[in-house]
């Protein structure tokens, strides 16, 4: 999700939350002190590590059974040669410069703070250094993306987001802030330049709509598994090398991509508009989104359901801490590391369900409606269980919770990518999809600059409003295909 969605990746917020000392203290007193005799029986044996190690057991087996059954169900022609070869083409470059952004999140904030005297202020500032630049650069890069095409913004995003890492080894202040926002122009460029790129490949080669969704929904499955190996990747790289190690190490995943950007991609610029000029425009995208109901209500759907996921992001430690010291003992770690692995693998849950929704020939739109709608309760039931759940309770019920959010988010990202693809006109595509960051942007930076008067049940209760009208847009999008499709007959 990316700004945006996107700011930096899922694990650098939760590197960042960890180490914000955000206001939790008192909140965690209070739930060890009514949850530590509560509900006794329902205590777990062990530890919380040994907890989420079965979690992700069970959650991998799940995994393995849905797609196994979801392959072995496959009648439609998903093995089409345009569907083939998209996979062939995109997925690995995807993933190989996914895996550069996974390696640098951990250890954003660490790697940061041993440049800096007064880490937490400056890092904070740094912090907001790359959002700020996402939010204003990013529909001017999804412009030139547009423009001069999307084979060479993606390959610029390597270049950008390798200068950025490499900043990291100074401990020039003027070195660090120009890095941030060198990175927040990549980030803008990685979560559109390359599917910008894919729809235009779909396009070109005449592959259909299906064939793209199921592209999406590996891409993102495959994503997730990314994010595991990657996230072990980087404590090699910072064991061995410090918590610059793995922004060294993402170099190498950036030159490995940028080669096969090179040698496999052919380039794709937008395609005509119906506007008198040939030449892409910041105006032009704002009058296509007025002119088109439709766009707006993606972008609604974008812009709301990313916010609250990286809200969720930045407060899913603190809530999921204190409950752990409230079962298990206020000197009981909380395994962050095992935990997001079950995230990730609720995620491939939610990509699989997404495949085997298109297969079943349900609307994207209404995967969609589902999708939020899901969402919205999974994260009210959260923000509930903190104010009236103790013990073993609250951690059941926040996990579980959160585990239903993260298999949402899997449903979102394939969804919200055939959405685009089917909405957003190719000739703005780009950056149309970085105006859709500016509200996220927006969101997200407010309730960070927030936090402590929110706190964390707070902020999760804004995610849960978003969601809310997330799903009401969504709602109105599904309407808006049913006039249009009623229109057509």
């Amino acid at each position: 999700m990316f700004l945006f969605l996107r700011m930096f990746a899922l694990f650098a917020l939760i590197s960042i939350s960890g180490s914000l000392n955000l206001p939790t203290a008192r909140i965690q007193r209070k739930v060890a002190v009514r949850g530590g005799s509560a509900f006794p029986a329902l205590k777990p044996p062990g530890t919380a590590a040994v907890l989420y190690d079965g979690l992700f057991g069970s959650l991998v087996a799940a995994a393995v059974v849905a797609k196994t059954t979801a392959n072995r169900n496959n009648d439609q022609k998903e093995n089409e040669i345009e569907s083939k070869e998209l996979k062939r083409v995109f997925l690995p470059t995807f993933w190989l410069l996914r895996a550069a952004d996974w390696m640098q999140g951990p250890y954003f904030y660490e790697v940061y703070a041993s440049k800096v005297s007064d880490s937490l202020g400056l890092v904070s500032k740094l912090f907001l250094a790359g959002f700020g630049s996402t939010a204003v650069f990013g529909p001017y890069a999804g412009r030139i993306a547009d423009e001069k095409g999307r084979k060479k913004a993606t390959l610029a995003f390597c270049i950008l987001y390798a200068m950025a890492a490499l900043s990291t080894k100074s401990t020039a202040l003027t070195i660090l802030f120009a890095g941030r926002i060198l990175s927040g122009i990549g980030t803008s460029l990685l979560f559109s330049a390359p599917e910008a790129w894919l729809v235009g490949e779909a396009r070109r080669i005449n592959a259909t709509d299906a064939a793209l969704g199921a592209t999406f929904s590996a891409a993102y499955g495959g994503d997730a598994l990314v994010a595991i190996v990657a996230g072990q990747l980087a404590s090699l790289a910072a064991a061995a090398r410090g918590p610059v190690g793995p922004f060294e190490f993402s170099v190498l995943f950036l030159f490995i991509g940028a080669l096969t950007v090179i040698t496999r991609w052919t380039e794709n610029t937008a395609a005509p508009s119906s506007t008198s000029s040939n030449e892409v425009s910041i105006a032009d995208a704002f009058q296509l989104m007025i002119n088109d109901k439709r766009i707006l209500l993606v972008g609604a759907i974008q812009a709301l359901f990313e916010g609250a996921m990286y809200v969720f992001v930045l407060q899913w430690p603190p809530a999921i801490t204190q409950a752990v010291r409230g079962v298990f003992g206020m000197d009981s770690p909380t395994p962050f590391g095992k935990i997001f692995s079950c995230f990730m693998v609720s995620c491939l849950l939610g990509s699989t369900a997404f495949s085997w929704l298109q297969r079943q020939k349900i609307t994207v739109e209404r995967t969609t409606l589902g999708t939020m709608t899901a969402a919205a309760i999974s994260m009210a039931a959260a923000t509930s269980a903190i104010s009236y759940t103790t013990g073993a309770l609250a951690l059941t019920a926040l996990t579980s919770a959160f585990f239903a959010f993260e298999l949402c988010v899997g449903l979102y990202f394939p969804s919200i990518g055939t959405l685009r693809a089917k909405y957003v006109p190719d000739s703005h595509r780009s950056v149309i999809m970085n105006i859709f960051g500016i509200p996220l942007n927006a969101l997200v930076v407010s309730v960070f600059l927030s936090i402590r008067t929110l706190g964390v049940q707070g902020a999760l209760a804004v995610a849960s409003t978003a969601l809310i009208l997330a799903s009401t847009a969504a709602a109105s999008l599904l309407a808006n295909t049913h006039r249009d499709d009623r229109s057509k007959e």
